[in-house]
């Protein structure tokens, strides 16, 4: 093993073709401990590409959810708990054809870096993860990711935001002028970002509900369009409304580029899929962004999952 890199996971021998490739823990672990600037000099001698390919068409997967504390998959409340096999998925989904990158944060990507298998693909610093899910703060989504300063010099390829907005909390505001800002810094380094709006509601039981009807999916791609001095590099993520056959209408919105992404994990993925077919036809769609759904499929089959999501588009 040399200073730098542990190699990429290693398929198992035999069993069920499902199986997964592994990861070596103690590698990543005595690396990490004995060669920190590793990371670095890993992220220095990867090979990059274009945001769009030849194609135009982005399938990026994932994996930010852990550093907002959600770890639950369905009813598995812990399921992303366990990083090697979150790692082992990530491998598996990032060498199957079609696949363009991955978007986390910095504690996989670094991993993912080491395991060397983010050559030739987009690569997407996840910014704002301090809404942690269920807290009385979750809505106060301050930026405690990567920074623009820290995608530009991993030679990361673009960023990514998260934007929920709640008209009756008086602190949505700070989370729109924060927002703004870093969308201004990384116009300003000619980086991508990837703006994730959402207008949301407090429940009676505290917890926050996402609005996906129509108008408020409309309102909240205005709203973030219009964020920042500048346009240029700015991309939207947007989920499939309630009804999806809303989506030709919502879309005509803006004419921003934008990305779909994937949702909760739902025992319906055929039905997940017809949505997402259908919305990856109109103009503006360039994409799809899926996580849970892809890496943790109700059978357990990966590859498959995300062999489907690819041909989808």
């Amino acid at each position: 093993m040399r200073a730098g890199h542990v190699g990429g996971a290693r398929p198992e021998q035999g069993g069920d073709a499902r199986a997964h490739p592994r990861v070596d823990v103690s590698a990543l672990v005595r690396l990490r401990a004995r060669h920190p600037e590793a990371i670095a000099e890993a992220a220095a001698r990867r090979t990059r590409r274009p945001l769009l390919d030849g194609s135009g068409r982005l399938m990026i997967v994932a994996a930010d959810h852990p550093a907002r504390g959600m770890l639950a998959v369905g009813d598995r409340s812990l399921a992303m708990a366990d990083r090697a096999g979150l790692l082992e998925r990530l491998c598996v989904a990032l060498s199957r054809p079609g696949v363009d990158g991955v978007l986390a944060t910095a504690d996989i990507l670094d991993d993912l870096l080491l395991l060397g298998v983010l050559d030739g693909k987009v690569v997407i610093g996840s910014m704002n993860r301090g809404g942690l899910a269920g807290s009385v703060f979750e809505l106060d989504d301050r930026f405690t990711g990567h920074r623009p300063k820290d995608v530009q010099r991993l030679g990361f390829d673009a960023g990514k935001l998260l934007l929920r907005i709640d008209y009756d909390d008086p602190g949505s505001v700070r989370t729109l002028e924060s927002a703004a800002r870093v969308i201004d810094d990384m116009a300003e380094r000619q980086l991508p970002v990837f703006v994730e709006p959402f207008l949301c509601r407090r429940r009676q039981d505290g917890t926050l509900r996402n609005d996906l009807s129509a108008e408020a999916v409309t309102k909240s791609i205005a709203i973030a369009a219009g964020l920042g001095g500048s346009s240029a590099y700015t991309w939207l993520k947007v989920p499939v409304t309630e009804n999806p056959d809303d989506m030709a209408r919502v879309m005509e919105t803006s004419t921003l580029p934008t990305v779909l992404l994937g949702g909760e994990v739902g025992e319906d993925q055929e039905g997940a899929y017809e949505k997402w077919r259908g919305a990856l036809q109109l103009p503006t769609v360039q994409g799809l962004v899926v996580g849970r759904s892809l890496l943790y499929p109700a059978d357990g089959d990966v590859a498959a999952a995300v062999d489907t999501a690819v041909g989808l588009l």
